[in-house]
């Protein structure tokens, strides 16, 4: 995708708040008649709170400070079992955060703000993590919500679920690209042009992107509802981005890419409702972990911007056969990292530790596919006739990427290299990692904007895990210019029990110790907000794995 750049950018910020005065010369002393037009949210749930999340709106001129009143209730309309004051900082873009700590296990609380001169949020509710026994657990998964792709009819779908638990979300909370980027010419029709305009780079134009996201109502609705359970992804920062650069980050035009990752990772600390980065360390390694009771172990880790090698690209200077040999060779070396030791370490504990404790299900909350999925030979599986029909039917851009694409795949190039597919010794070394700890866990993806319910077995034919793919909220999918490709990969990649890239929605996950069952939830439209919900599959696999992996539910 070409996409038109500005050709001089500058940095706002450089990821460390500064101290300024509260009041200047000519700026407002008060913050006037303030709002909360970004609603509330809660987040990483713990067995004595949660922490909640609010920004308030002022007018004009004012930079200072401004003091918030939060509480804390059982039930709403009753008296606070827990309040305080927490400043929404000008320096942090007026959001506030708390980290509220000394309420019951299990239990379902109701939350809100309030602001000078009489001003007060919705309320908003959240759960604790359970403790000792535990009958069941209901999750969302989510990911890739491109705000000109359409509306957010599934986390409007979400936020009247009678039972939720959490929300876990994968990550492409924001996208970076302007107004002629990537799903605008949707947005230009519906009326969700992204906010700035160009491609944002720096602190100033993040903060402006998660505000966007953060006004939507259904957007809104969905954090009242449950709390949050948050990790990046690419867009956050830039399209594929890695520890040293990013696909879509130039430096000649773009400035470093340290300091634009790093103002990135700014705005998403003060607008997510995740616990701030541990001193201790690199604000990139947001990897922890959730105990739900004796039931399951819930492992978030992060895959892009601590450890991650570059993904293998095609070489354009090469022919498509030569590209695909020399693609195939670089991905097969044996250091190439999504994980890093520090973070694999981490992770082996947890999961030792839960399989230790006797709980029957380990969660890895996981920003892209691991199954491994081969790239499909759509002229072999279509028929010469219907090949050619469909590829007549595309633009002529996506009709020379599809020739290119067909090459790759006969080479055995796999259909994403972006995923663990692009990593295949890193992901050997992680399936080894589950077997030491003695775990098969239920690993969660997102990144794809499809939904998939995958078996994965390591190299030796072992099955290693199962994986549940949400598929995207609002962002295009693969489908949206090869109708049934999803049903085409079910065909050709033997771990792939099921794959819907033509939906729009999420996943839910409800736990029991007995079994897991994913629901793959569909919205019919993203173009207008009026919507019917449906289910295009539900997969459950029993506990130990004793009937095998997915089967149909």
């Amino acid at each position: 995708m070409h996409l038109n750049r500005r050709t001089a950018l500058t940095l706002l910020g450089s990821g460390t708040a500064l101290n300024v005065p509260a009041v200047a010369l000519g700026q407002s002393k008060t913050p006037g008649q303030v709002t909360f037009a970004h609603g509330i949210a809660s987040g990483d749930p713990a067995a004595d709170g949660a922490i909640i999340w609010t920004r308030v709106t002022v007018e004009d001129g004012f930079t200072g400070d401004v003091e918030l009143k939060w509480h804390v209730a059982p039930y709403p309309g009753t008296e606070a079992v827990s309040s305080g004051s927490v400043m929404a900082r000008a320096s942090a873009d007026h959001t506030a955060k708390v980290d509220v700590g000394g309420l019951e296990a299990g239990g379902e609380y109701h939350y809100w703000f309030e602001g000078p001169g009489g001003a007060r949020t919705e309320l908003g509710r959240f759960r604790t993590l359970p403790t000792g026994k535990t009958d069941d657990a209901v999750l969302a998964v989510a990911s890739c919500q491109l705000y000109p792709g359409g509306f957010y009819n599934a986390f409007a779908d979400m936020a009247k679920l009678e039972r939720l638990d959490a929300v876990i979300h994968l990550g492409d909370y924001i996208y970076e690209y302007g107004d002629t980027g990537y799903g605008t010419d949707i947005g230009r029709q519906i009326g969700r042009l992204p906010v700035p305009t160009h491609e944002i780079v720096s602190l100033a134009d993040y903060r402006q992107r998660h505000a966007q996201v953060k006004a939507d109502p259904h957007m809104q609705a969905a954090h009242a509802r449950a709390p949050f359970i948050c990790v990046w992804d690419d867009h956050e920062t830039t399209n594929n981005s890695w520890i040293g650069g990013a696909q879509n980050h130039q430096n000649d035009t773009e400035g470093d890419w340290s300091a634009r990752k790093a103002v990135a990772m700014q705005a998403y600390f003060e607008w997510m409702p995740i616990r701030d980065p541990d001193p201790l360390r690199a604000h990139e390694a947001i990897f922890r972990s959730f105990e739900f009771g004796d039931l399951a172990t819930l492992a978030m880790v992060e895959t892009r911007l601590l450890a991650r090698d570059q993904e293998v690209l095609p070489r354009s200077d090469l022919t498509p056969e030569a590209s695909s040999a020399a693609v195939l060779a670089e991905r097969d070396q044996p250091h190439r990292e999504l994980l890093g030791r520090e973070q694999s370490d981490w992770l082996e504990a947890v999961m030792s530790a839960s399989v230790a404790a006797g709980k029957p299900w380990q969660l890895l909350g996981n920003q892209v596919i691991m199954a491994k999925v081969p790239g499909p030979d759509l002229e072999a599986i279509l028929g010469a006739d219907a090949f050619a029909a469909m590829r007549a039917a595309m633009p002529e851009l996506y009709r020379n990427r599809l020739d290119e694409a067909l090459v790759r795949y006969r080479a055995g190039v796999p259909f994403s290299l972006d995923s663990w597919d692009g990593y295949p010794h890193a992901r050997e070394r992680l399936y080894s990692l589950f077997a030491r700890a003695g775990s098969r866990p239920i690993v969660l993806s997102g990144d794809s904007h499809a939904a998939w319910s995958n078996n994965l077995h390591d190299d030796g034919g072992r099955l290693a895990a199962v994986e549940a793919g949400c598929t995207a909220i609002s962002s295009p999918s693969f489908g949206s210019i090869m109708p049934g490709i999803g049903v085409m990969l079910q065909k050709t990649a033997d771990e792939v029990a099921f794959c819907d890239q033509d939906s729009k929605g999420y996943s839910i996950v409800t736990l029991t110790p007995g079994e897991a069952r994913v629901d793959h939830v569909t919205v019919s439209t993203v173009v207008s907000d009026q919507f019917d919900r449906g289910v295009s599959g539900s997969f459950a696999v029993s506990a130990g794995f004793d009937g095998g992996p997915w089967r149909s539910a």
